[in-house]
């Protein structure tokens, strides 16, 4: 017996087939079940709604979307789709696709990504951490609200980790906080946010 490989799909193959599917995303070709339950989506929505809650209180000019498809402009056959995305609203008028579909292609459009954690772990804590860097995204939140990570990204014993990534020169700089540590978001400051306050119950 032979083994066939499943066929790579290129980003327009995806947006064809999947893009309205809020359930895959594209890496490297591959298809990938981001395998969504309902206490991961509790967490995303709470996380949204804390960081919306922010943007109004600061008069940001920045927004949430319900979905949002991350395409980078160099990138063939990765499309990204994360839990929570923040978008200038200056910069939407220089991305091509934004005006027909929710699709962001500009680094420059994005403040903030956050990834719930789920069982494919390693493309949050290894993959989009590349990814993101490369856009110039200034955070990136990890929310691993079950432990799921490995050692080598959450340490021994294995817990709840919430790990927020600022980007500095290019490469993102990692704090972890556990259960009952207050976060520190260098975008916004004035959030008052603990990980016991967006695990479901």
């Amino acid at each position: 017996m032979t083994y066939t490989p499943p066929k790579l799909l290129t980003c327009e193959e995806f947006i064809t087939h999947y893009g309205d599917n809020t359930r895959y995303e594209l890496i490297d070709g591959e298809l990938r079940d981001m395998e969504p339950t309902g206490p991961h989506e509790a967490v995303a929505g709470s996380i949204a709604g804390r960081i919306y809650v922010e943007i109004f209180k600061s008069n940001f000019n920045w927004l949430v979307p319900k979905t949002c498809l991350i395409k980078p402009l160099y990138a063939q056959a990765t499309a990204l789709r994360p839990d929570v995305v923040v978008l200038d609203q200056a910069e939407l008028s220089q991305e091509p696709l934004w005006q027909k579909e929710p699709i962001i292609s500009n680094g420059s459009t994005i403040k903030l990504v956050a990834e719930v954690v789920s069982t494919n772990w390693q493309d949050d804590y290894a993959r989009k951490v590349e990814e993101y860097a490369l856009l110039n995204i200034p955070e990136y939140w990890i929310v691993d609200f079950r432990g799921l990570g490995g050692w080598q990204f959450i340490g021994n014993p294995k817990q709840p980790t919430f790990t927020i990534c600022q980007l500095v020169n290019g490469v993102y700089h990692q704090q972890q906080y556990r259960l009952g540590d207050t976060i520190c978001s260098y975008l916004f400051p004035n959030l008052q946010l603990k990980l016991d306050d967006i695990i479901p119950t």
